[in-house]
């Protein structure tokens, strides 16, 4: 179990955490929740050593493995299953230790870690990984890229399949679900609902939360607080306790203000003034009780749009794309005010490219895209907050949009997005993500559009600002289309669901939970059409079971693939060394030019040898991975 015995957390001068003590058992799945920037990162922390309380003490459990989602991906050439396989230490573990033992030498000792090796699942490993990297929304052949050609969202794809490949007794999550699409945040919800360790998990998906968690921690004004259930439970608990402290807090003023009354009126007179005395010793020690807080520091609305053209856009057979690449055809839709729209479908089977073609930002490649002459598109794209600017104001990015506004005006109007005083002055630079997400939002609903589109737009948001925005949108009185992997957002604010599937929009024909069970279904299909294969195979169906030969084969070719794979990234150090001296100006001017040409002849080599040693690599895996096929499916 997890305990935290009296114990308080400062970060420089802020105090986080003050004399908490609660106690997680094991096989909890706890929910972690509070506002941002009240310690619950802070907290993940200390779980993991890298802070330490300054009073009191946490216990953890001994000799227990804890995975948890890095926060950084470096640069690394190897392919994303090997990348991902780093999640199981002990496995790693036990390869590095058979790899250095030669079995003609030692062979009772290489026996005994080939039979842990077994014992581990090493064998199935890959086929484990290459499941994560499937569930997390990662394309057939993926797994065999190198970890350096993904983007930055999908390297932290990565790294969570990388901690879910960890056989881990504590699992910590913060935010696994920013940057997974709605499909693969039902996959991730499904496969911790199966986890048999100790979850604790940061989110501010309401769904997420209630589907996954048994208990939730909420750490508000420096307190920790365990409650058993799920968010809603969480949310009907906290509304009691809320009553509750309103009722004692009135309770206690109307108490003050009866003792101060008797001070006032007898403090005077002798024969009461030991009495009026002893009653304002009581009031100093009386500990007063807070005023019940649970209101949003986010007030904001949608304006009304100034004109709604009906129709506000129209697409005829539109047919949209990259370069060569067509991910959307013969798509046709009208959309009128009023109209809510929740896009579904499967990582990569279009949603953004149809947002970006909406908002105009994609050239469509046929068809026809009818815009209203008077259509105001506000377009949250999932990287909007990379286009702010850093050494700027919040107050300095709305005036830009408004020259014309005065500026009580203006920050009245930020302020609703808790942009208050000194902050609303201040450079954004060191802001976090969710309070450039914040104003990203801000700047697109000042520009009162009648059409939104909004692309994964609660990423980085907290519960109580997702609530605001729910608010607002529920209010909007233009046409609504919405990308996000928050569900309970979608539930509120779409009134109709259309599916990218098969590079077509079509409708949907049922709410989430149906859609929910679409995928599973689909699931259940794939696997029932993978093993049907198996069995009809009558090359699979011969197969002997593997024997001790068979491992040690694999084992060797593990050791080609390995050396490969070091040469590969030896000489890839060295052209990157050759590429920077190629850079340099001064290379090329004529005292240097025997350097020069010496430099050059050395980089060509080097490509050639690169060249070769990648091909050896790339053989050496596909024998071993046809080697570890042909063994599993023995």
């Amino acid at each position: 179990m997890i305990r935290l015995n009296e114990l308080s957390l400062r970060r420089g001068v802020k105090s986080l955490l003050e004399n908490v003590s609660l106690t997680v058992h094991d096989g909890q799945k706890v929910g972690l929740t509070g506002a941002n920037g009240v310690g619950k990162s802070s907290l993940f922390g200390l779980f993991l050593g890298a802070l330490q309380p300054d009073t009191g003490t946490l216990d953890l459990p001994p000799h227990q493995v804890i995975a948890h989602v890095a926060q950084e991906t470096p640069p690394d050439s190897r392919a994303a299953q090997e990348y991902v396989l780093d999640g199981d230490h002990e496995l790693r573990d036990v390869q590095q230790r058979m790899e250095v033992i030669d079995p003609g030498q030692d062979g009772l000792a290489y026996a005994h870690l080939q039979s842990h090796y077994e014992a581990i699942g090493g064998y199935t490993a890959n086929a484990r990984a290459a499941r994560l990297l499937h569930g997390l929304g990662f394309a057939p052949g993926d797994e065999l890229r190198s970890v350096s050609e993904f983007s930055g969202g999908w390297r932290m794809r990565l790294n969570l399949a990388q901690a879910l490949m960890c056989r881990s007794d504590i699992l910590l999550l913060d935010e696994p679900t920013n940057h997974l699409d709605i499909d693969a945040v039902i996959w991730l919800q499904d496969w911790l609902l199966a986890y048999a360790g100790t979850l604790v998990l940061i989110s501010h998906d309401r769904d997420f939360l209630d589907e996954v968690c048994d208990h939730i921690i909420h750490i508000e004004n420096r307190k920790a607080t365990l409650i058993t259930g799920n968010y809603s439970a969480f949310e009907l608990r906290r509304a009691e306790l809320l009553s509750q402290q309103q009722s004692a807090r009135e309770k206690q003023q109307r108490e003050i203000a009866h003792i101060q009354s008797y001070v006032e009126r007898f403090r005077a007179q002798a024969t009461k003034a030991r009495q009026a005395q002893s009653r304002l010793k009581a009031l100093a020690r009386m500990e007063l009780i807070a005023q019940a807080e649970a209101d949003s520091p986010f007030d904001f609305h949608l304006l009304p749009p100034s004109k709604l053209p009906r129709p506000l856009l129209r697409f005829d057979q539109v047919g949209a794309g990259y370069g060569a690449r067509m991910q959307l055809d013969g798509v046709s839709f009208t959309l009128s005010p009023g109209d809510r729209i929740g896009l579904l479908g499967a990582n990569g089977a279009g949603k953004s490219t149809l947002i970006k073609a909406m908002a105009g930002v994609l050239d469509i490649q046929q068809g026809k895209r009818v815009a209203a002459q008077d259509l105001r598109i506000g377009y949250f794209a999932q990287h909007q907050i990379e286009q702010l600017s850093l050494d700027e104001s919040p107050l300095w990015h709305v005036q830009r949009l408004n020259p014309a506004a005065t500026e009580k005006e203006l920050r009245n109007f930020l302020g609703g997005f808790n942009f208050q005083g000194d902050q609303a002055l201040a450079s954004i630079a060191p802001f976090s993500g969710g309070e450039k997400a914040r104003l990203a939002l801000a700047l697109l609903i000042y520009q009162r559009p009648n059409l939104l589109l909004l692309d994964e737009p609660t990423n980085h948001l907290d519960l109580e600002m997702r609530d605001a925005l729910n608010r607002a949108l529920q209010d909007f009185e233009g046409a609504l289309v919405l990308v996000s992997h928050d569900r309970y957002l979608l539930r509120s604010v779409a009134d109709q669901f259309w599916w990218v599937v098969d590079h077509r929009l079509q409708p949907f024909d049922g709410d989430l939970d149906d859609y929910r069970r679409v995928l599973a279904e689909h699931r259940r299909a794939m696997q029932d059409s993978a093993a049907s294969a198996k069995k009809t195979d009558p090359a699979r169906r011969d197969q002997r079971k593997p024997d001790a030969g068979q491992r040690q084969q694999l084992r060797a070719l593990q050791q080609v693939v390995d050396r490969a794979e070091r040469e590969v990234e030896k000489l890839t150090q060295t052209r990157s060394e050759l590429e920077t001296e190629l850079a340099d100006p001064a290379l090329y001017l004529s005292e240097n030019r025997e350097r020069m040409q010496r430099i050059v002849h050395k980089k060509n080599e080097i490509d050639s040898q690169l060249q070769d040693a990648e091909n050896r690599w790339l053989e050496a895996g596909e024998k071993l991975d046809n080697a570890q096929t042909a063994l599993q499916d023995a």
